[in-house]
């Protein structure tokens, strides 16, 4: 059975169609190799240049595609909904990036919440998931069993929207005061005066006193700090956090972060 390409034209997602029909549109000068393609066994979109079947200059009459002059396809690592973790609350999601407003995260969730968000179309291929186990936020619809799951084919993410989505999680490590156990979740709306963690069923409540280890890959926003609890969030998905007694180290992590942050 040959197989079926999909294709994006003027941001409009075409197909599916049969590889001789793109290779008449770039013939034709109506797609270029800049514009995105899609076919089963891709993990992602990707540029026609970087398609050896499409990019190869014997493939593509009457045009020269210099295949040497192409930058290098990055290697990455490839996630799949599949490997999500199943038991329990583990799922963060942070939309923003898919609608064109402020980033803000949620969460966390199990996995049919998740497919349940999806259905429902409160989330999309462009909102960003993060588990426990993952060291970045990725978009859903860059997770390679993404068809599968969902029965559709995964939109485009465009490169702008990658270069200018925040990549890497802010997380925290929470240690309950003279108790050994460590949780670890995701922070929300922070300020020098305190923020928000989402995290799975933390055994807390209002007042109590707790350290936070906030370890975003990024070293240089790095902190300890130690607080109290102010509030526990809806569904017990996490707490409001108050800073007691901000180191100058500290304080100038979480403005170094807001500063670099603020416009996205």
């Amino acid at each position: 059975m040959a197989e079926e390409w999909f294709y994006v034209i003027k941001g409009s997602r075409k197909g599916p169609v049969l590889v001789g029909e793109i290779i008449d549109l770039l013939a034709s000068n109506e797609i270029g190799t800049d514009d995105f393609v899609w076919k089963k066994g891709f993990d992602t979109w990707k540029r026609i240049k970087e398609v050896d079947e499409l990019s190869h200059p014997v493939s593509i009459p009457n045009i020269s595609l210099p295949h040497e002059d192409f930058p290098p396809v990055v290697e990455k690592k490839i996630y799949k909904l599949l490997d999500l973790p199943r038991d329990g609350k583990k799922i963060y999601i942070r939309i923003g990036q898919d609608r064109g407003t402020k980033p803000i995260e949620y969460g966390p969730y199990d996995f049919n919440v998740l497919k349940k968000l999806h259905l429902e179309k409160r989330i999309n291929g462009k909102t960003e998931i993060i588990s426990n186990e993952m060291s970045e936020w990725i978009y859903l619809a860059d997770f390679s069993d993404y068809e599968t799951f969902f029965g559709e084919v995964p939109p485009p993410i465009l490169e702008e929207e990658r270069r200018e989505a925040t990549r890497k999680p802010f997380k925290a490590r929470l240690f309950i005061q003279n108790n050994k156990k460590v949780f670890e979740g995701v922070c929300r709306d922070i300020s020098v005066g305190g923020m928000q963690v989402l995290i799975e069923d933390f055994p807390g409540k209002a007042g109590d006193k707790i350290s936070i280890n906030v370890h975003p890959d990024n070293s240089d926003y790095h902190f300890v700090a130690a607080g109290s609890i102010v509030r526990m969030l809806q569904g017990n998905q996490g707490f409001s956090f108050r800073f007691h007694h901000l180191t100058e180290e500290a304080k100038n992590a979480i403005e170094k972060y807001i500063n670099e942050h603020s416009s996205k």
